[in-house]
């Protein structure tokens, strides 16, 4: 099957100071966020001048795909769209439809399954298809990526790097997205038995530690935004940091494996929060870097785009299911990853 373009599917980010409560808001849309709840993630924000990194760690990458691509001799122009914020995708399927694509490949920028991780991406699809209408082009969604060689091996060399800043003994410990135990529970289709994102992401955690050769590690969670009453995955990363601290750990080494870039949750919870909370402590830490900016980020995008025009064999150091590939925003099983029911007024923000 021949493809004439791809889509570079994001969650998206605001760019300045005035886009930060309207962003907000898209985010948050008819889940019933209390304005003060806005407020407050708001202020993460404007602590950095109103400004997630997002956009621009999303256009750098799509720069270094396009160059592998040309470098490979295909000829596929690359679209970026968000889910949340400008370039919507809305708007660049319709652009896609106006340029002639009839076929394009998507690639999410997440690496697990799941509602957040992937089946929601499913619906940016389907609702971007359906905006455009009739002439809105097919649209292939590309694979989970947790256990592919490229990212295993850009997410090590990034976690040594962070160990010799350091220069001493210290605890490693992965971090991911948390998201509600129920959301985690419904993971993947219900005859795999669920939690397909937290499998997914402490196997990623277990390569990168094979890779590396440490034994002992952690994996923990970060940036949850629910009220306290809805269990979440736990531990939280800074509560973490306070238990390794009274277990007499002197220093440690935080990788963000849930993320492919700096979101904003990845600088202000852990360069931030984290940081600060280790300083307090006297602890050592250093944060590992995500590997969109490592050149075999770019080659990872491409070589999972030449599964489906070259018929490149799918590359994984796990058995655990890689799936996703779904095409016009369908999900990849009957009831797999099925959204939680939204929830009522007062709960917490992205």
């Amino acid at each position: 099957m021949t493809y004439d373009a791809v889509l570079w599917l994001s969650f998206g980010g605001p760019e300045g100071p005035d886009e930060v409560m309207p962003f907000l808001e898209n985010v948050t849309r008819g889940r019933g966020v209390p304005p003060e709840r806005l407020a407050e993630v708001a202020e993460h924000y404007q602590h950095f001048g109103g400004v997630s990194p997002i956009n621009r760690l999303n256009r750098e990458a799509i720069a270094a795909v396009e160059k592998e691509l040309a470098a490979r001799g295909m000829d596929l122009p690359v679209y970026f769209g968000n889910r949340n914020w400008h370039p919507m995708v809305e708007d660049t399927v319709a652009r896609m439809a106006a340029d002639g694509a009839k076929r394009a490949l998507v690639f999410p920028t997440s690496a697990y399954g799941g509602y957040s991780a992937c089946r929601q991406y499913d619906e940016d699809i389907a609702r971007a298809r359906a905006s455009v209408g009739r002439g809105a082009p097919e649209l292939r969604k590309l694979r989970q990526f947790f256990d592919h060689p490229l990212f295993i091996g850009a997410v090590a060399d990034a976690v040594r790097v962070a160990h010799a800043e350091l220069g001493g003994r210290a605890r490693t410990v992965f971090t991911a997205h948390s998201v509600p135990l129920a959301a985690d529970a419904a993971a993947g289709p219900p005859e795999e038995g669920g939690h397909r994102y937290s499998r997914q992401v402490a196997e990623a955690a277990r390569l990168v530690a094979a890779e590396l050769g440490i034994d002992s590690y952690d994996v923990v969670w970060q940036s949850r935004s629910g009220p306290p009453e809805v269990p979440w995955l736990e531990p939280d990363v800074v509560d973490h940091i306070d238990a390794l601290h009274a277990d007499g750990v002197p220093a440690v080494v935080v990788c963000p494996v849930g993320f492919v870039a700096d979101h904003l949750e990845v600088i202000w919870d852990l360069d931030n929060e984290a940081a600060d909370r280790a300083a307090e402590l006297g602890m050592g830490f250093s944060r590992s870097a995500t590997p969109n900016a490592d050149p075999r980020f770019a080659e990872l995008v491409v070589e999972l785009v030449s599964e489906h025009t070259a018929d490149v064999r799918a590359r994984k150091l796990s058995q655990l299911p890689a799936a996703g590939s779904t095409v016009n925003g369908s999900p990849c099983a009957v009831r797999c990853c099925e959204p939680l029911k939204r929830p009522k007024a007062g709960k917490g923000a992205h």
